[in-house]
């Protein structure tokens, strides 16, 4: 009743958003949104999608669930993003994986799932979080900002076949 209110209301139906950990399946599905999207919005090449599935397959096969967490976004049951938590040494932990489909954006997914991993890694005892990205990812940016990341390093390098700004990012918990 309550959707259907909102309908006659609102003009569209109220969108309900969840999070869960990673089950089966999920992986493969970030390694190939990850491809889609970035040679889509950014014409990266296949190494950037062998990188993406090189960290699945490290995450899967080290899963530790004492310091490291996925997340995955959905909305209204469809999949909709995702982050990863995982332990880069005892006292730092790494931000992973951030993404968020076209059609989700503007739910506020990207910023629960970054907060959700800061407050995670924090819980877990860590002193340091770090996270690597790329210039020009504005909308990420802004949400790492938002938790207190601060730009500690960038460098010109080749990645996925074009010259990119690459960037280490860090916080202290």
């Amino acid at each position: 009743m309550v959707a259907i209110e909102n309908h006659l209301t609102t003009g569209s139906p109220a969108r309900r958003v969840t999070y869960r950990s990673h089950r089966s399946g999920d992986m493969g599905w970030i390694v190939e949104r990850h491809a889609v999207l970035y040679q889509a919005s950014h014409g990266w090449d296949d190494t950037f999608e062998a990188m993406v599935a090189r960290i699945c397959a490290d995450f899967l096969d080290g899963y530790d669930p004492t310091g490291e967490r996925s997340w995955i976004a959905e909305v209204d049951g469809r999949r909709a993003g995702a982050i990863a938590l995982v332990r880069h040494s005892e006292t730092t932990a790494q931000l992973r994986l951030l993404f968020v489909e076209p059609w989700a954006r503007g739910l506020g997914i990207g910023g629960r799932l970054v907060s959700e991993c800061v407050s995670q890694a924090r819980q877990f005892g860590y002193r340091k979080m770090l996270l690597f990205t790329v210039r020009g990812l504005e909308a990420a940016r802004h949400l790492y900002e938002k938790e207190g990341f601060i730009l500690a390093e960038e460098k010109l390098s080749e990645l996925w076949g074009r010259d990119e700004w690459e960037q280490k990012w860090e916080v202290t918990l």
